[in-house]
């Protein structure tokens, strides 16, 4: 079974600052009380993973393996640029929208892609 996708409501606050229907300050302020349960969420997914003994030939399994590095990078480099989006003053530049953007995004395709593969190959 996977773990909850707490990301998600990352994404959904980050798509509400973008449409002006709340701050940048609100957007941090709900995002920061996630970082703990995405991160078990992912030791989830990961501990979920071992216990049903993949089988490390398959190709299904080395790309899940791949996403869930990929992830785990992706959430480090997040931390970052959560510190760089609560030092920003005034409006924040296209950079680090786009930054946030690249961030959401990649984090979506690797859960979801875990996920898919994690399904398929219990279905085997």
């Amino acid at each position: 079974m996977a773990p909850a996708r707490p990301g998600g409501a990352m994404v959904l606050a980050g798509l509400l600052w973008a449409t002006g229907r709340c701050s940048l300050t609100e957007v941090i302020s709900a995002t920061s009380r996630l970082h703990v349960p995405i991160w078990a969420g992912l030791g989830g997914l990961v501990v979920s993973g071992l216990m049903l003994h993949p089988d490390l030939h398959s190709l299904l399994t080395q790309a899940k393996i791949a996403l869930v590095g990929l992830l785990t990078l992706n959430g480090l480099q997040a931390g970052l640029l959560g510190r760089r989006l609560a030092e920003a003053t005034g409006p924040v530049g296209r950079g680090l929208t786009a930054w946030s953007g690249a961030t959401a995004l990649l984090s979506q395709v690797c859960w979801w892609g875990a996920v898919a593969i994690g399904f398929l190959n219990t279905n085997r």
